[in-house]
């Protein structure tokens, strides 16, 4: 936890420091869609992707170097996810829920398309803090979820400006890390047990839109 506040207070030092260097500054308001993979194990749990949302502030700064820039948010995300453990010839499904204060901080370089458009890529470090739940029952009291305080992801995508104020985008979150721990019950098997116990993290595609006051 420590660890992710120093990297980003550095980072929005960073980011200051590039304002005050004549760096054209913008803010505006971003929302949009998330695609959740939800990654357990394949051999016991069916993971079904999942459409949950995003919204917050967000800031663009354009460097005074042709096609870079910089752009940071503070958004309010919640991600769902549906799972079904099979075993024995059991089935048992369950809902869980993630909701996080996310900040995405990407470094962006884009080319113009004339006056009233451009393209660009953009690429860079997410930090988040869960704001929800962070234990879960599953699977009719016979598991429980358990996300962690915070994580860490890195964002790759790519979008397009519309008359220097409209923002598209998307992009691919990859959880770098556990997003959190599954234990289930005796009562759903052994093998079912094993896999619970291996992997949960939380991936997402993207769909952004923005504008720019």
């Amino acid at each position: 936890m420590r660890k992710i506040f120093t990297a980003a207070i550095v980072a929005a030092t960073m980011l200051f420091s590039t304002s005050s260097a004549q760096a054209q500054v913008k803010f505006g308001l971003k929302g949009g869609l998330n695609v959740t993979n939800m990654s357990l194990n394949s051999e016991v749990f069916d993971a079904d992707n999942q459409t949950g949302f995003f919204i917050g502030p967000t800031v663009k700064f354009t460097l005074p170097i042709v096609g870079l820039g910089i752009d940071a948010s503070a958004l309010y995300d919640q991600r769902d996810a549906k799972i079904t453990v099979e075993d024995n010839g059991a089935s048992v499904e369950s809902k869980i829920k993630n909701q996080s204060i996310n900040i995405p901080i990407n470094l962006r370089y884009g080319v113009g398309l004339g006056s009233t458009a451009s393209v660009y890529l953009f690429a860079g470090p997410q930090f988040g803090f869960n704001v929800g739940d962070k234990n879960q029952s599953l699977f009719q009291d016979m598991g429980e979820w358990r996300l962690k305080s915070s994580t860490f992801s890195v964002n790759v995508g790519l979008g397009a400006m519309l008359l220097s104020h409209l923002q598209i985008s998307a992009n691919y979150n990859i959880a770098c890390g556990k997003t959190g721990e599954t234990t289930v019950s005796s009562a759903l098997g052994e093998l079912a047990q094993s896999a619970a116990k291996k992997r949960g993290r939380a991936n997402a595609w993207q769909i952004g839109l923005a504008y720019y006051f």
